[in-house]
């Protein structure tokens, strides 16, 4: 390297103007007089040394304290309403208005039957917050892809119809991300197109939720009761939602089964368009469809698994049903063999008596 290269890379840095300075002065360029790089380095130490002198300490700026927290929310309200109360007359401020933005992923697993697909239909056509997708796969990942379509999708809950052996269906409702999920099984369905019924209602229009007073009793069924809640109650200002009530949906508890129904509310066409409060006796309910009945297996604390919260004892899967059917009908030919063989061992035990004239008529 020449000297003036060794002079211009001197310069640029203060490490190399260290390296430099330690060097004998047979060794350093001719024209090696400190550079800009000592003269800054000399620059840093001056400053150094005021600070440590002065003893000055640069305060750091405070972070500004953090917002005030929000009271929790749920989709009926306010989760501690006794708080907001306290907090509105201290502020004196408007109690804060809770929107409700329930929406329901509904979908299904491949390799399922008409009869369930035109179910799923039909739930799909009485929820307009409800929001449709493609088939997805029944696998043991089913509930981490339907826990990311529910997000992709911005809903809340989900309802997914799987088919097993083209025979058997079960509903899972879930409430997404976090839980819990009930399993069902759905048996005696019956879908519109089947009934055939004379009731008629408005597409879009929100519907009452009835229970039964089972659903206090124990406390899963409180839980299953408030997902129900959740889950079927139309948003009062949602986009696709008519701001009436003439159809109800009633959900009853018989034989540890959840049985739906949905019914019209129907008044006389000679009445006028509003009737005083109090005129239920001048109203009626004509059945619209669909009948479905629920049979809750398991309760889970996450969505799609986690901890089991309720299992029920006397669930019976189809497969043991089928199994036991077919040992009856076993039954029967095993009796028939038996028979057969109690007969053969009755000839031999007793047999007949030669007769006299059964060689008479030989020649």
């Amino acid at each position: 390297m020449q000297e003036a290269d060794v002079g211009d890379a001197v310069s640029t840095g203060g490490d190399v103007v260290r390296r430099m300075q330690w060097l004998p002065a047979t060794m350093r360029p001719a024209n090696w007089s400190g550079g800009a790089g000592s003269a800054i380095l000399k620059k840093k130490m001056v400053k150094k040394r005021k600070r440590s002198e002065s003893g000055e300490v640069v305060a750091h700026p405070k972070k500004e304290d953090a917002a005030p927290e929000r009271p929790v929310r749920t989709l009926l309200g306010w989760k501690d309403k006794s708080q907001v109360t306290d907090e509105v007359e201290d502020n004196n401020v408007a109690s804060p208005i809770f929107r409700n933005k329930e929406k329901v992923l509904v979908t299904c697993s491949r390799r399922i039957s008409y009869r369930y697909r035109h179910l799923m239909l039909n739930l799909v056509s009485l929820l307009p917050h409800c929001k449709k997708d493609n088939k997805v796969e029944s696998k043991e990942t089913k509930g981490a892809t339907l826990n990311e379509l529910v997000e992709l999708k911005s809903c809340s809950s989900c309802l997914f119809f799987e088919c097993r052996k083209a025979k058997d269906l079960y509903l899972w409702m879930a409430k997404c991300p976090s839980g819990p999920s009930v399993k069902f099984l759905v048996s005696a369905v019956h879908t519109m197109e089947e009934l055939k019924l004379t009731g008629n209602h408005l597409k879009g229009s929100r519907p009452l939720l009835t229970f039964s007073a089972n659903f206090e009793k124990d406390a899963h069924w409180k839980l299953l009761k408030e997902m129900l809640l959740q889950i079927f109650e139309v948003p009062k200002d949602h986009r696709k939602a008519k701001p009436f009530h003439d159809h109800v949906f009633v959900f009853s508890i018989a034989d540890d089964h959840i049985w739906f129904r949905n019914y019209q509310i129907s008044t006389h066409h000679n009445e006028s368009d509003k009737l005083p409060r109090g005129g239920l006796d001048k109203m009626t309910l004509i059945e619209v469809g669909p009948r479905f009945c629920l049979n809750p297996i398991k309760i889970f604390g996450g969505s799609f698994g986690g901890p089991t919260l309720y299992e029920n004892p006397f669930y019976v899967s189809p497969n043991q049903v089928r199994a036991l059917e077919k040992k009856k009908k076993s039954g029967k030919f095993a009796k028939k063999v038996k028979a057969k063989t109690r007969r053969k061992m009755h000839e031999m035990s007793n047999p007949l008596e030669p007769d006299e004239f059964a060689d008479m008529w030989k020649d």
